[in-house]
């Protein structure tokens, strides 16, 4: 599969080019099991990565020319000129990969210029970060051509700085460090604090289950204002409390210093999330570690209640979604990624895909909303050459 992907990919650039590109290279959208809204507040996540990839055929220039063409997009390539690339200058989807290009020449590394086609079956504003997906390949094609010698935590950093800076949108580091270091069968617990990472055995297959993901069709946007109200709600908590960030409220204390909040409604309910939500990514961890898979599901539940309810960021299609598959008989399910719209997932029995898949669908149909998208999700590799 992954060698017909890059043959396509390539003859693609030589069609747009003239010429074969100098390698082919994947980087993976991703599902986040547990931890929401907590990696901006020094909290844990727990992604793995999806099957679906932004792949990229890349070649090097000496002459300051970036040239980006995406075969999802309709029309020819873009052209920029590298020296002038600033935060602010683009709006649209060029801004993800030049913003690389942009954080990779202000931490010091000489980029020349690039020619670069890129093509993504990572579903755009679905909550499976997609705009990590191409920042991290286009990352990782400019370090290997360049020889810049950069492991794959490094060029995280520097395509979340792309995506905070460049493009606009303040994010935490969770999405880049899924896309560069995820393990194929596994889901890796990630301390955004220090970005230590344990990756753990995540086969549900092997187990009888299934996850499935479901794209509720509603789009969003990380960049627009309540993502950001949300974040900077968070950092005013943490100050009214005297912490750096939210990460250093031990659970155990979370009512006391709730109380300190007085009329402060709105923040008190955005740090109930985050200190309860790091809880429960703990859990899940141990729970996956002592190979009771199953009894994770009620936590992703709970899980999406908080961000229902404290947090506020999911909508009635994800609810729907939540509500109807646990009716169904699933194991547990919840929103995934930022909110707002975007995907849910449901942890299932593998006996009851088709059952809980119908009933989601027929729920869909007898709201009015537009046909769900589901498919199954299996932890797959990280960013990774493909030739």
């Amino acid at each position: 599969m992954s060698e017909a992907v890059a043959e396509r990919v390539s003859e693609d650039f030589r069609r747009l080019y003239g010429t074969g590109p100098e390698g082919v290279w994947a980087a993976p959208g991703r599902v986040n099991l547990i931890g929401e809204h907590t990696d901006y507040n020094d909290g844990f996540v727990m992604p793995f990565a999806l099957p679906h990839t932004a792949v990229a055929a890349v070649s090097r220039r000496t002459d300051g020319v970036l040239r980006l063409h995406s075969g999802d997009v309709e029309g020819g390539p873009v052209e920029l000129a590298v020296p002038e690339l600033a935060p602010g200058s683009d709006h649209g989807w060029t801004a993800y990969p030049a913003g690389v290009v942009w954080a990779l020449r202000e931490a010091g590394h000489e980029i020349t210029g690039a020619d670069v086609h890129l093509s993504s079956t990572v579903p755009a504003g679905a909550g499976l970060s997609s705009s990590a997906a191409l920042e991290v390949v286009v990352a990782l094609a400019l370090n290997d051509l360049f020889a810049l010698g950069l492991g794959g935590l490094r060029l995280a950093r520097l395509c979340r700085r792309a995506e905070n800076v460049y493009v606009g949108a303040p994010t935490g580091i969770m999405d880049q460090t899924a896309a560069a270091c995820c393990a194929e069968g596994h889901a890796m617990l990630l301390d955004t604090r220090d970005l230590t990472r344990r990756q753990l055995p995540f086969d549900l297959a092997a187990e009888g289950m299934r996850l499935l993901v479901v794209d509720t069709q509603v789009k969003h946007a990380h960049s627009d204002g309540e993502y950001g109200n949300r974040r900077a709600g968070c950092e005013r908590g943490a100050a009214l409390l005297g912490v750096d960030t939210l990460r250093d409220i031990p659970y155990g204390d979370l009512d006391a210093l709730l109380a300190r909040l007085g009329g402060e409604e709105e923040v008190r309910r955005l740090v109930r999330h985050v200190v309860t939500e790091n809880h429960r990514v703990e859990t899940v961890a141990a729970l996956l570690e002592s190979g009771t898979t199953r009894a994770i599901g009620p936590v992703l539940v709970e899980g999406h209640a908080s961000l229902r309810d404290d947090f506020r960021v999911s909508c009635p299609e994800l609810d729907l979604v939540v509500d109807t598959a646990v009716r169904a008989g699933a194991l547990g399910a919840r929103m995934t990624g930022g909110g707002f719209g975007g995907s849910a997932i449901v942890l299932i029995e593998a006996a009851d895909a088709d059952t809980v898949t119908k009933a989601v669908v027929e729920a869909f149909a007898a709201a009015g909303f537009a046909t769900p998208r589901v498919f199954t999700a299996a932890p797959s590799p990280g960013a990774r050459r493909l030739a």
